[in-house]
C-alpha cells in the first residue's frame, strides 16, 4: 500500500552525480535534468548536485568568457522549468554575474523558479590554482538578494534557511565549498537554528585515503550536528590536467552512512536515503541558540512528494542490540562494565559486606548475579559474599530452581533455598484471601514476601540488597509494587530486555565460560513471574500475557527514546515486523504498551537508584520525568485513528 513519506516525518532526498564535459553546459543541463526525472520516478524531492556542476569546476578562464556565463543562465532557467516539470527541488551549482562580480553559486530551484542563491563564502585554493582568479568572496557581497531572468528576483547569500510548508521539521541549509573546509563552525550555526538537512555541494580532487577521511569528517560533523548531511563532489569529468575528481556523493545520518555512490564512474549516479527529519528535530531538545536563529532568513517552499510503496530507510526491528557481532560484542562488554562499576560504587558507598540477591533462575536474576560476582572478584572479596535466595513458591518451575541451584554451585557463591508458600499461606488467612483464587493479591502477595525477606535478611548480614527488574518491565510497570520494583540498588534498571538476553550470552562467551551450559538453559527459558501455578495451558508466561518483549522494546525506543507519535511507532513497527506480525497485533500490543506505560508510572516515580545504561533511561531524576497521573488519552486517540 502507497503512502505519503511527510505523514510519518521522513523525507526522501538524493544526491546526483552527473556525467560531466567541461564547459559544455547544454550537455551539463540535460545531464542534470535526466537525474532529476530519476529523482521523480523514485519519489525524491530533494536532490543535490556538486559544486559548479552545470559548467564543470575546473574551468578555469573560461569563466571570464561571456558565452560561457549566458549559456548558464538560460540552462539554469531551463532546470528551473524542469523543477515545475518533475516536482523536485534541485540545487545546482553555477557561476552568477552580478553587480560587476562574478559569484561561485547555489541555486535552489523550485517549481519553475529559483527560490535561493546561496554563494561560496571564501573562494579556495586547488593544486596552486586561487579561485579569487575568477569568483569574488561570498561572505563581502553587500546584497540581500539576485536579479535573474525575466527579472525573477531571489534571496542571496549564505545566510539562507530553507523551510517546507507542509513539513514542518524539513529545513535545509546550503553551503557550497570543500569538505575539508573548516565549515563546522558554519554547519553547527545552521543546525542551531534548526537546519535538519545540510547540503554540501563541493569540487574535492582525490587524492589517496581522502575517501576515508571524508566519510569519517561527513559522519562526525552529522553527529556533532545532529543533522543530516548531503555531500556531492564534482565528478571524473571534470579536467585532469592537475588533479583528478571521483564525484563522491554520501547522504549521511547521525546513526551512519545511509547511501553513497562509487567513485571514478562516468556516467550519471543518483543515490537516495529515506530520512527522518522529524526523530532529528526531536532530539535536538532545548538545544537551539536564539541568536542563530535570528542569523537565519528563512525561505519558504513547498515539498513536492508521490505516495511511495515503501520506505528506503532500514528499520531495525532490535534497535537496543547491534546487528554486527563486534558492535554487538563490545555493547556487551561496556553494558557489564558499566553495571559492574555502578555496583562497586555503591558497595565503597554504603561499606556493605554482603550482597543480597533473590535468584529465581530467570534471566534478569541471572544477570544480576553475574554482575555482583564480577564485582566482588574486582574488589578481592570472597564470592560467598554473595547471598542468593531461591524462594519458591506456587508457580516456582523445576527448570528456574535447578537452573538457579546448578549456577549458583558454578560460580561458588552462598545460596540458600527459603520456601515461602507457608508464610503466604499464613498472611492469607490473616487477610482472608482464599488461596484459589489467582488474583492480583494472590500474585503480589508472593513478591512482597520474597521482597520482605531480602531486606530482613540484608539487615541481619550488612548486606545490600541489589534489584533484578530490566528497563522493559520498568516501561510496563511489569512488576509487584513494593515488591520486586523495591531493592536498595538495581544494576538491572538500565537495560531492555533484548539486550539483556544478549549480555549474558556474552558473559558466558567472555566471563564465566565454565557456566556456559547452564546459562544456555536460562536463556532458553521463557520469561515468567511464575506466580501462578501450572495450569492447563502451562506455565504462566509474561509474554502471553502483555505481547513480545521484542515488540514492547521497540516502542520503547522509538515512542520514548525517539519522541515519535503513535502513528509513526505503529508505522515503523509495520516495517520492521512486516514478515512477523499483522499489523492487527503490532496495533493491539502498541495500545497495551501506551496504558500501561501511563498508568505504571507511580511506579517508576519511586524508583530505586541505578545506572542509566543507554539512550533511553527511566529513572525520576532525570531520565523520564513525567506526572503518574498523566492522561494517555491523547495517544491512544491518535493510534485509534
Amino acid at each position: 500500500m502507497s503512502f505519503l513519506l511527510s505523514k510519518y516525518g521522513f523525507v526522501r532526498v538524493g544526491v546526483a552525480i552527473p556525467e560531466l564535459r567541461v564547459g559544455d553546459v547544454a550537455f551539463n543541463g540535460e545531464q542534470i535534468g535526466r537525474a532529476m526525472e530519476r529523482a521523480a520516478e523514485a519519489g525524491c524531492s530533494l536532490l543535490l548536485c556538486p559544486e559548479l556542476s552545470l559548467t564543470a569546476s575546473t574551468c578555469a578562464d573560461l569563466f571570464r568568457q561571456s558565452a560561457l556565463l549566458e549559456r548558464s543562465e538560460r540552462a539554469l532557467r531551463h532546470l528551473a522549468e524542469r523543477s515545475a516539470a518533475t516536482g523536485v527541488t534541485v540545487i545546482v551549482g553555477a557561476p552568477l554575474r552580478h553587480a560587476g562580480r562574478l559569484f561561485n553559486c547555489a541555486f535552489v530551484l523550485e517549481a519553475g523558479t529559483c527560490i535561493g542563491v546561496v554563494p561560496k563564502e571564501r573562494p579556495a585554493s586547488l593544486a596552486g590554482v586561487n579561485e579569487n582568479r575568477w569568483f569574488a568572496p561570498g561572505d563581502g557581497a553587500d546584497m540581500a538578494e539576485v536579479t535573474l531572468w525575466d527579472e525573477v528576483t531571489a534571496p542571496f547569500g549564505s545566510d539562507l534557511l530553507f523551510c517546507a510548508r507542509n513539513l514542518r521539521d524539513c529545513l535545509f541549509a546550503v553551503t557550497p565549498g570543500a569538505a575539508w573546509r573548516d565549515i563546522d563552525g558554519i554547519c553547527a550555526r545552521q543546525a542551531a537554528a534548526e537546519a535538519t538537512l545540510l547540503f554540501n555541494p563541493a569540487a574535492d580532487p582525490e587524492l589517496t585515503g581522502s575517501a576515508d577521511k571524508r566519510r569519517a569528517l561527513l559522519e562526525n560533523r552529522a553527529l556533532r550536528c545532529n543533522a543530516a548531511v548531503l555531500y556531492a563532489g564534482a565528478g571524473p569529468g571534470e579536467s585532469t590536467t592537475d588533479m583528478v575528481f571521483g564525484g563522491h556523493g554520501l547522504i549521511v545520518e547521525p546513526d551512519g552512512i545511509a547511501a553513497e555512490t562509487a567513485r571514478f564512474r562516468f556516467e550519471t549516479q543518483v543515490v537516495f536515503a529515506d530520512l527522518d527529519v522529524g526523530m532529528l528535530a526531536a532530539a535536538r531538545e532545548n538545544g537551539l541558540l536564539a541568536e542563530s536563529v535570528r542569523a537565519f532568513r528563512r525561505v519558504p517552499f513547498t515539498l513536492r512528494e508521490r505516495a511511495v510503496d515503501q520506505l528506503l530507510a532500514k528499520v531495525d526491528a532490535a534497535p537496543f542490540v547491534p546487528s554486527d557481532p563486534q558492535e554487538l560484542a563490545a555493547r556487551c562488554e561496556e553494558v557489564f562494565t558499566l553495571q559492574t562499576t555502578a555496583l562497586i560504587r555503591r558497595l565503597r558507598h554504603t561499606r556493605a559486606e554482603r550482597l543480597v540477591l533473590g535468584f529465581s533462575g530467570g534471566i534478569d536474576s541471572t544477570l544480576a548475579l553475574l554482575v555482583a560476582v564480577r564485582a566482588c572478584d574486582l574488589l578481592e572479596l570472597e564470592r560467598t559474599s554473595v547471598l542468593t535466595l531461591s524462594m519458591p513458591g506456587f508457580g516456582t518451575s523445576g527448570r528456574t530452581r535447578g537452573n538457579a541451584e546448578k549456577l549458583a554451585e558454578l560460580l561458588g557463591v552462598d545460596f540458600r533455598t527459603l520456601d515461602i508458600t507457608t508464610a503466604v499461606r499464613q498472611h492469607f488467612q490473616d487477610i482472608a484471601q482464599p488461596e484459589d483464587r489467582h488474583d492480583v493479591t494472590y500474585e503480589n502477595a508472593q513478591a512482597r514476601e520474597r521482597t520482605q525477606i531480602l531486606m530482613d535478611l540484608a539487615n541481619q548480614t550488612n548486606g545490600l540488597v541489589v534489584g533484578t527488574g530490566d528497563l522493559s518491565e520498568t516501561a510496563l510497570g511489569w512488576c509487584t509494587y513494593n515488591g520486586d520494583h523495591i531493592s536498595m540498588y538495581n544494576v538491572n534498571g538500565g537495560i531492555p530486555k533484548t539486550l539483556m538476553y544478549k549480555v549474558v550470552e556474552w558473559c558466558a562467551s567472555n566471563e564465566f565460560s565454565t557456566a556456559a551450559q547452564v546459562l544456555a538453559d536460562i536463556r532458553a527459558t521463557p520469561v515468567s513471574p511464575e506466580l501462578l501455578p501450572a495450569g492447563e495451558n502451562g506455565a504462566q508466561e509474561t509474554e502471553r500475557s502483555i505481547g513480545p518483549y521484542r515488540l514492547h522494546d521497540f516502542f520503547l525506543y522509538h515512542a520514548v527514546g525517539r519522541r515519535c507519535p503513535p502513528r509513526k511507532v505503529l508505522f515503523l513497527a509495520g516495517e520492521a515486523f512486516r514478515d512477523e506480525y499483522e499489523e492487527s497485533f503490532v496495533r493491539d500490543c502498541l495500545r497495551r504498551f501506551y496504558r500501561r506505560f501511563f498508568s505504571q508510572q507511580f511506579k517508576r516515580s519511586c524508583m530505586v537508584d541505578g545506572p542509566q545504561i543507554g539512550a533511553v533511561g527511566l529513572s525520576p531524576r532525570g531520565g523520564w520525568l513525567m506526572p503518574s497521573d498523566a492522561c494517555g488519552a491523547l495517544w491512544l486517540e491518535e493510534l485509534e485513528s
